[in-house]
């Protein structure tokens, strides 16, 4: 396996990552998906063998704050540690970052992941809010 920090990833590469986990959204215009990733403070993605098999994406200013955008393997690859690598290779990149933030699924298997990977679960004392387009 191996490991790149490159950004420029191909389009059907990134397609078959991300339909392979059902991210759907992303894949109903694969120009925005390349250019997200390609304009992404990091990238670090995980090949075996030329196959994107997973990836993980940073928006930072580097100073204050990390926003974990995307982290994604492929099933077939999941419960080897590429998660687990990938975010600890993209939180090294930051090492004075004060508070790394991610939003992610309400399933009992992120939050173990996460959790395990030193996480801790938002305070209800906090109001987020998002909008999409």
């Amino acid at each position: 396996m191996e490991f790149k920090t490159n950004k420029d990833i191909s389009q059907i590469d990134l397609l078959a990552l991300y339909e392979s986990v059902g991210w759907t959204s992303y894949t109903k215009d694969p120009m925005n998906l390349q250019q997200a990733v390609y304009n992404s403070t990091a990238v670090i993605s995980a090949w075996q063998d030329n196959e994107l098999i997973g990836l993980t994406r940073g928006i930072s200013d580097c100073i204050s704050i990390l926003y974990i955008q995307d982290l994604l393997v492929k099933p077939e690859w999941q419960t080897r540690k590429v998660g687990t690598r990938l975010l600890t290779s993209l939180m090294n990149q930051f090492p004075n970052v004060r508070q790394t933030v991610l939003l992610t699924d309400n399933t009992k298997t992120l939050q173990s992941f996460y959790e395990q990977s030193g996480f801790k679960r938002a305070e209800t004392s906090v109001m987020g809010y998002y909008h999409f387009k």
